[in-house]
C-alpha cells in the first residue's frame, strides 16, 4: 500500500496556496513538504500540522492506494 497526498495539492490549488504558502502556515520544514511532494513517509506530527493549518482532517490530505505489484511476490 503507497500513500497519496494528491488530495493536499488540490486542496492548496482551491484555496490558492502554494508550497512555500502552505510551509509558512504550518510551520512544516522545507524537508518535509520535499518528502510530501515525493510521496515519501512523513510523521503523523507533520501531517497534524498541516491540518491544522489547512483547518481539515488527515482524509481530507491524502489516500491509501494498493500497490499493484505488491500482490505479485
Amino acid at each position: 500500500m503507497i500513500i497519496s497526498y494528491n488530495k493536499l495539492w488540490k486542496m492548496l490549488i482551491d484555496k490558492k496556496m502554494n508550497k512555500r504558502d502552505l510551509k509558512n502556515a504550518s510551520g512544516v520544514s522545507t524537508a518535509s513538504i520535499a518528502k510530501l511532494s515525493k510521496g515519501e513517509n512523513i510523521t503523523t506530527d507533520v501531517l497534524l500540522k498541516i491540518c491544522k493549518a489547512l483547518n481539515c482532517g488527515i482524509n481530507d490530505i491524502m489516500d491509501t492506494i494498493e500497490d499493484d505489484e505488491e500482490g505479485q511476490n
